[in-house]
């Protein structure tokens, strides 16, 4: 199976090149998350013409790459299609050719059954007792997980927990004295600095190859903005699999490649271990990522200044590095602490704020509720202030996965006795209301919920997906629709967080 993700991203030159999620063969990799491991000195600068020498890293990483087989089983799926003669020719036989029903809108729909899918990445063993992380495209849609090791053995693997937005996946295999990677402290690496990419590239297993450190945090226009850049050759298959310091050290995980190809062509990029480090804390934690969020818009100082030249206006900020700040977010934690449009970001907490991804960089590895202290220019006047982070919703609240047990009820999905006498095509009834989000709203029993927020439901895992998804967007509230068992239609809103 094909899971390529493309990217298209616009470059100075007007050209359009393409950001490649590396999927089809899985890298493999070990770490441990001792906090000596994530305070690693920087590599040491080697003496002039003194050649470099990688085996020791590639010895010391290789048994902690693990390869990854995610397999979709065969599924039967109703797709609708139009037919263009249906006006002009009846069917005498009434559809024994397999002409499906007509839908809603004057379509027809028929039932499929679609092949077997395979794929494969990379991961990284970070801990002893068998926590692997990989890349969330490695891992979506998989209904079986099976990682072999370097030894060649084979285990099946779990979901603990995927973020879609750093690209990040946690799973979990049932081993013991595994071998588990050393982690570095990814702040620490430098430019120029020489990595191994660690992997299972285009099908070949245990692959290492060479390269430097291009460039750090480097924007790529969505998801992560914070990534390491490398020259080291990464292609399909490495996503997932482990970038390495010339200790064996891991200092990010592959994500991607910058190609016209698919192919590698010098540019690939990697997720740091600082970022790394936050997102599995937080799927062990709260099963999902605890955003931090600032509250602002803007641009590079350098990005700004430039756009306003071509527009021939002179600007003078007192500085070329830092964020221009172009809006600020209403009820955010910048505009709490008064921050406004015009400033320019110079540091958090005494760091050095060069950069939209430097900006990344340091909130991403934080949560809601987590104070910060910003120093900015207005009027290229120095000022300070201390903001208060913010999650998705607006608040400081822990925003956790809800699980279908917060709604306390019990579903199953409709017989086909029930679908004939209510003429309808999917469903799920309420067989019991506990104490729940489900009593609160007045949702009784018998009820058969068809969609909520628009998603049909048809089984007890679509409830199960809207239902997470739900609980930590913008606004954690499921809007249910569906029919009683007389046929009368009915609407609830139900919220999943306490006011």
């Amino acid at each position: 199976m094909d899971m390529k993700k493309v990217i298209n991203i616009a470059v100075p030159t007007s050209a359009l090149v393409a950001v490649v999620f590396s999927v089809v063969a899985f890298n493999k990799t070990n770490a441990a998350t001792s906090p000596e491991q994530l305070t690693a000195p920087a590599v040491t600068a080697m003496p002039a013409g003194q050649p470099v020498d990688l085996t020791y890293a590639a010895e010391k990483s290789l048994p902690s790459v693990v390869y990854i087989k995610n397999t979709q089983n065969s599924k039967v799926q109703t797709v609708e299609y139009s037919d263009p003669f249906e006006d002009f020719f009846n069917d005498p036989f009434g559809g024994f050719f397999g002409r499906g029903q007509r839908g809603d809108n004057g379509t027809r729909k028929r039932q499929v059954q679609t092949p077997k899918r395979t794929a494969a990445g990379s991961g990284v063993i970070i801990s002893q007792d068998g926590y692997i992380v990989t890349n969330n495209h490695v891992v979506d849609g998989a209904d079986e997980l099976t990682v072999t090791l370097n030894d060649n053995k084979e285990y099946s693997a779990r979901i603990i927990g995927a973020d879609a937005t750093t690209d990040l996946a946690l799973i979990k295999i049932d081993g013991k004295q595994l071998p588990a990677i050393q982690i570095a402290n990814s702040d620490n690496v430098k430019v120029g600095e020489w990595v191994l990419a660690v992997g299972n590239p285009l099908g070949l297993n245990n692959t290492v190859t060479a390269g430097i450190v291009s460039a750090k945090a480097r924007t790529m226009g969505q998801g992560v903005s914070s990534m390491i850049q490398t020259d080291a050759a990464i292609n399909q298959g490495n996503s997932g699999g482990a970038l390495v310091n010339t200790r064996g050290e891991l200092i990010g995980i592959n994500a991607m490649i910058y190609s016209q190809t698919g192919s590698n062509i010098g540019y690939g990029f990697a997720i740091p271990t600082t970022i790394m480090n936050k997102v599995v804390s937080d799927l062990k934690q709260y099963g999902n990522v605890q955003r931090a969020m600032i509250g602002i818009q803007g641009s590079d100082v350098n990005v700004y200044v430039d756009s306003e030249k071509e527009k021939g206006n002179e600007v003078d900020l007192g500085t070329m590095e830092g964020i221009y700040i172009a809006k600020v977010v209403d009820d955010g934690a910048a505009a709490e602490a008064g921050l406004k449009e015009g400033d320019v970001i110079t540091h958090i907490d005494g760091q050095s704020i060069k950069s939209f991804g430097e900006l990344q960089n340091v909130i991403a590895q934080k949560r809601p509720g987590d104070k910060i202290t910003i120093n900015y220019l207005r009027n290229k006047k120095k000022q300070s202030a201390t903001l208060t982070l913010k999650n998705e919703q607006g608040n400081t609240k822990v925003v956790k996965n809800a699980d279908i047990d917060v709604l306390g009820g019990q579903f199953r999905a409709l017989t086909n006795q029930q679908k004939e006498q209510l003429n309808i095509g999917y469903g799920l009834e309420v067989m019991k209301v506990n104490g729940g989000k489900l009593k609160d709203a007045g949702v009784p029993k018998g009820f058969i919920i068809q969609r909520i927020n628009d998603q049909s439901i048809k089984s007890i895992e679509d409830l199960q997906k809207v239902v997470k998804e739900a609980s930590v967007s913008k606004e954690p509230v499921l809007y249910i629709q569906g029919i009683y068992p007389t046929g009368k239609k009915g609407y609830f809103a139900v919220p999943l967080q306490n006011d």
